[in-house]
């Protein structure tokens, strides 16, 4: 039997991409240090495709230090000069930048109080957000992600425009964008708390 899966160009039959469709995308994740690590990961896809970063994640991974925030907000220049070496991700001295500071902020957010995933579900009370979209009627955008948007840049983050948002809340499930049509929509919806 074949499954009917959302019509990402390129995904259907890739099984690496397809595995991450239908193992990961959309799964609400309430985890703060794995939401901070996919922000980043949506930061470095800005201007390139996300099978792109997909297929570096693991390198991402083993160069970032498993996303540790302890560790990247300690990063320096001899750390941003080794990332910029690395051909295994996405060299781009402000996208390093970017997730440098992201961890001081996030750091800094978690210090004094304020848990970041509290805060990211905050936006949807603490329950995805249920869509209907048919091919071809996903935006790129919407006003809650330009709201999202906003309340990141005002803490400081960078490569948080709302389309980078947006990519973002679906992936970690904030919004279930699987097409309607989709064999995960409903099993995506089942998994909201």
């Amino acid at each position: 039997m074949s499954l009917t899966r959302c019509t990402w160009k390129g995904m259907n039959g890739d099984p690496f991409y397809e595995r991450y469709h239908d193992e990961e995308w959309g799964v609400p994740e309430y985890d703060s240090r794995a939401l901070w690590e996919k922000l980043v990961l949506d930061g470095f896809q800005a201007g390139l495709s996300w099978i792109t970063i997909l297929r570096k994640r693991e390198a991402f991974r083993e160069a970032f230090d498993s996303f540790d925030p302890e560790k990247v907000a300690a990063y320096d220049d001899a750390d941003r000069a080794r990332l910029m070496a690395n051909p295994g991700i996405i060299r781009s001295n402000a996208k390093i930048d970017a997730a440098i500071s992201g961890a001081k902020i996030y750091l800094d957010m978690r210090d004094r109080g304020e848990d970041f995933a509290d805060f990211c579900w905050g936006f949807v009370d603490g329950k995805p957000l249920q869509n209907t979209w048919d091919a071809g009627q996903v935006p790129a955008q919407t006003p809650l992600a330009v709201e999202v948007s906003k309340a990141l840049k005002a803490k400081g983050f960078k490569f948080v425009g709302p389309v980078i948002v947006y990519a973002w809340m679906q992936a970690t499930g904030l919004v279930n964008d699987h097409l309607t049509c989709c064999f995960r929509h409903d099993e995506v919806k089942e998994l909201a708390r």
